[in-house]
């Protein structure tokens, strides 16, 4: 058996590709990071902070933004005496609701050992909590909530949050709201007085193109890897993959990084196109198989339902298509199904996930519909589905439609 042994023939330094590697400066965002310091520019003059939203798809700036800019500001307002600032994050990435969210961050705030249950206290005595920790602090208070969407529309915490100082439930504590998205329609599915104040300064980070790709992935790589293991050729590919799929910085760097580690387990000396699109493959494999996993029964067999109809090339399939599909898998595989509603939102969830697209279509006096097509590999939804659910023959069969369209 061989005994593990350091490896420095590809990478000079290989954090410089990971997510947690803070850059001493943020690259192709600069419209973004002026329009964000003029929304914090309230906290340096000593006011009330606005509440600012943030949306965006995955791996465009936003979070990076966020705390480069915060961590700037916690340093300069230290030059003016009238001003304590402090910033509490939370991811609510695992929560569904205020109160969730909000006992959180009481245990945020308070010191190791002092925390409250998750459960057993009526939501306005977690809120009554929360305000007297906040107050305990005092002074600016920045609550930055990443992937605020998955609260959902149990938004109580958002309409009262900004409403405190006002109502008299703050009275040390200038509290603002920094609430970061990846679901464009998640500001839409908020109650009106919530967007009125959550919303009040709002940032759109839009996907990186192939160029802005390219510029930030040869400042990293120069960091990165060691001088002439790679060449501007490697990072083009990996900066036109990500753009041409969501302009994210996050899916270009991984790629590179992907690829480099290819390499250097494979004893070349140098990174290559051949290793971008072996890489490419394996993120695209592992990310479909992650959100799947993810899924309940009754998302897989939705995704199912896509996945027959695309097989037969016949994708974007209208949502009552899909619906009827769907039908006829549970009834196969003796399953009770869910309303139409209920699918649409395992769809939408499949859509997030990054495995579905959706178009609305205008009809006119017939109303909307959507239609959903997959935005992965059909291959790869199958072979992750089939790990997932006991149906062989039915792959088996899927696969050979999927043989025969292709011919045609």
């Amino acid at each position: 058996m061989r005994r593990f042994e350091r490896k420095r023939a590809i990478f000079a330094n290989k954090d410089a590709l990971r997510e947690s590697y803070q850059p001493d400066s943020i690259e192709e965002r600069d419209e973004e990071i002026e329009a964000y310091m003029d929304a914090l520019q309230p906290v340096v003059d000593g006011w009330e902070p606005n509440n600012v939203f943030l949306y965006g798809n995955t791996g465009v700036g936003k979070t990076a933004v966020t705390e480069y800019l915060l961590s700037l500001l916690q340093d300069d307002v230290e030059e003016y005496d009238d001003v304590d600032l402090s910033v509490v994050s939370l991811n609510c990435k695992p929560l569904s609701s205020s109160y969730q969210v909000a006992v959180e961050l009481v245990n945020e705030l308070r010191p190791d050992g002092g925390g409250i249950s998750t459960t057993g206290y009526p939501q306005q005595t977690v809120f009554n909590k929360l305000y007297e920790e906040l107050d305990e602090v005092g002074g600016t208070i920045l609550l930055v909530l990443d992937e605020i969407d998955a609260i959902g529309d149990r938004d109580e915490l958002l309409y009262e949050l900004p409403r405190a100082r006002s109502k008299g439930d703050l009275e040390d504590a200038k509290v603002g709201i920094i609430g970061i998205s990846n679901d464009f329609k998640f500001r839409d599915q908020l109650d009106p007085r919530v967007q009125d104040t959550l919303c009040e300064r709002e940032l759109q980070f839009p996907p990186y193109n192939a160029q802005e790709l390219t510029n930030i992935l040869s400042s990293r790589a120069e960091i990165a890897l060691r001088e002439d293991t790679y060449d501007e050729a490697v990072v083009r590919l990996c900066a036109a993959l990500a753009a041409k799929d969501r302009g994210s910085a996050r899916q270009a760097l991984d790629l590179l990084l992907l690829a480099a580690e290819q390499a250097e387990n494979g004893d070349d000396d140098r990174v290559s196109e051949r290793h971008v699109e072996a890489a490419r493959h394996e993120l695209e494999r592992e990310r479909v198989e992650e959100g799947i996993r993810q899924l309940t029964q009754h998302g897989h067999l939705a995704l199912l339902a896509v996945v027959s109809i695309a097989a037969e090339g016949d994708t974007p399939g209208r949502s009552r298509a899909i619906y009827d599909r769907y039908l006829d898998i549970c009834d196969g595989y003796g399953v009770d199904s869910l309303a139409q509603r209920s699918v649409h939102n395992h769809l939408s969830d499949l859509r997030m996930l990054g495995i579905l697209t959706a178009r609305e279509n205008r009809s006119g006096s017939r109303g909307n519909f959507y239609s959903y097509e997959l935005d992965v590999p059909l291959e790869s939804a199958l072979t992750a589905l089939e790990d997932e659910l006991d149906m062989q023959q039915r792959f088996s069969d899927l696969r050979t439609v999927a043989t025969m369209n292709e011919v045609r």
